[in-house]
């Protein structure tokens, strides 16, 4: 049990979407929720898969809980690793609709916003921290532009407001989600993953200096 005088880390994760009866990017943040130990306290908070509702229940969220650290998660489907994203672009297009129905193409999420932001984890740290864990990780330099990418950026926005440590992570399927033919990670080893990101979110020391570049 976390002290009350210890910070508070806010994990957010999606709730289904596209016609799945599960997320594992829930599943595997209120598994660690059931099982943290400190040394921080770990609130959780699932967001809807909604364009128009994601600024609003995440700022409602920053307010209710007062987090010194917001680590933001969604599914990747299809990707092989626990994937830290760099940066967040202002652009909203759907390749499906979301879970109100709408499917916004090439419309930027703030008119007036920047063109992007980076995160503020320390993303080459939390990966070398995974792979000493035996999880499969590598920095993502795209977050999509679906509604993960959008709570990426608004999330950066209301950390620099807020000052907090903020940034997302993606991680993949898990067995039994999707089809038969994407890679899959077990949800033990997610649970292990999101363990790793909110403590090394929560060391104040900088980030790595080594590459984790990609040539595409």
């Amino acid at each position: 049990m976390a002290d009350a005088t210890e910070p508070t880390v806010l994990l957010t994760a999606f709730e289904p979407f596209g016609g799945a009866a599960g997320n594992p990017s829930w599943d595997a943040a209120s598994a660690l929720a059931a099982s943290w130990d400190g040394p921080a306290r770990l609130v959780v908070e699932r967001l809807p898969v909604v364009f128009a509702e994601v600024r609003q229940r995440l700022a409602a969220a920053i307010l209710e809980h007062r987090p010194a650290v917001v680590v933001a998660t969604g599914l990747a489907e299809g990707r092989a690793a626990v994937t830290p994203e760099r940066v967040a672009i202002n652009v909203r297009d759907a390749r499906i609709p979301d879970n109100a129905g709408e499917q916004p193409v090439d419309e930027p999420i703030d008119p007036h916003g920047p063109a992007a932001y980076f995160s503020g984890l320390p993303i080459k740290r939390i990966v070398a921290g995974l792979r000493a864990a035996g999880v499969p990780a590598a920095v993502s330099n795209t977050a999509g532009t679906f509604t993960c990418n959008q709570v990426f950026y608004e999330l950066m926005s209301l950390a620099g407001r807020d000052g907090l440590r903020a940034g997302f992570v993606h991680v993949p399927a898990t067995p039994g989600f999707g089809t038969a033919d994407l890679p899959v990670v077990p949800l033990d080893d997610l649970v292990r993953a999101l363990d790793v990101v909110v403590r090394e979110s929560l060391d104040p020391r900088p980030d790595l200096v080594e590459s984790g570049g990609a040539e595409h």
